[in-house]
């Protein structure tokens, strides 16, 4: 079956960039000129999934209105005969076919999941999370696509982080796939959310990416409130690894060397604007060269 549809969880508070959340949703954010959010529905579009859903909460309206159109901004660009900034308008209007439903309460990951069950309906899906953006120049998404296309189940992506961070993240156990000759292409044998430095399994932390079969919604039904009181979506995958592969159990990991930026922590979000930055053709020569003067302790 082929994949088409994409799930976005973006009902966070996002109060580790407070103040500035107060009012303005943290995936819109600016990463240079484009908020955090177009990034990730530019990837899942650029992977084939022309159909989005953003699992949106209170005051998130701005979400929807960045990719609605927006007549008297148009009419104006278009008058003054501005047709580069009119087309960065209306990019974000034409992406994909965006559609949002409201998670009433935060009570986790695998809850805001859960809200896409009637959209979604009985096929695959993908998941991407807004706090991480994968460079364009690197392939994570399509080729997951492809292996739970093959394999079936269900397929997360995975990253070697130092074994100091793992606590921070959700954690894999893993073992080589028989038969596949991808060393980054590895069966997934145990999972746990954030544990501490000497109980991880490995030093593969989960990122945000996940192809998912739609037997997820039925087990995160199941599932009871894990770390933090909220229904974690490694909770269920958890399940889901040691389900019968008829019923769209199995995990596949798929271990990520390219490049991703990290927008959810304060400092990782600055270092993430600055490689993207220099980076840009039409930014990064200058500002690059400024970045040098600065660091060298020049006037700049």
């Amino acid at each position: 079956m082929t994949i088409h549809k994409a799930v976005i969880p973006a009902a966070g508070l996002g109060t580790r960039f407070l103040p500035a959340t107060k009012s303005t949703p943290k995936e819109m954010l600016p990463v240079v000129d484009k908020p955090a959010i177009q990034y990730v529905v530019e990837e899942a579009v650029a992977a084939g999934l022309d159909d989005v859903l953003l699992i949106t909460g209170r005051s998130k309206r701005t979400l929807a209105d960045h990719f609605d159109a927006v007549p008297e901004l148009e009419a104006a660009l278009e008058a003054k005969g501005d047709t580069e900034r009119l087309a960065k308008v209306r990019e974000s209007t034409d992406l994909a076919h965006v559609h949002f439903v409201r998670q009433g309460q935060p009570r986790g990951l695998g809850h805001a999941v859960l809200q896409a069950k009637h959209h979604v309906g009985d096929e695959p899906f993908a998941v991407l999370l807004g706090d991480d953006l994968i460079d364009e120049r690197d392939a994570l998404l399509t080729p997951m696509l492809e292996i739970q296309e093959r394999l079936g189940g269900s397929v997360i992506a995975l990253l070697e982080v130092p074994a100091e961070q793992i606590s921070s993240y959700g954690c894999a156990a893993v073992e080589p796939l028989d038969g596949d000759e991808d060393a980054d292409t590895v069966r997934i044998t145990g999972l746990v959310e954030k544990p501490p430095v000497d109980e991880a399994p490995s030093n593969l932390a989960i990122i945000g990416r996940y192809v998912l079969h739609p037997a997820v919604f039925d087990v995160l039904e199941q599932t009871a409130p894990g770390r933090g009181g909220e229904i974690q979506l490694t909770d269920a995958l958890a399940t889901l690894m040691d389900m019968p592969a008829e019923q769209g159990g199995g995990v596949t990991g798929v271990v990520f060397r390219g490049r991703r930026y990290d927008t959810g922590d304060r400092l990782d979000y600055l270092k993430a604007v600055v490689r993207i930055a220099v980076d840009r053709p039409d930014l990064g020569p200058d500002f690059k060269d400024w970045l040098v003067q600065y660091v060298a302790g020049g006037k700049a």
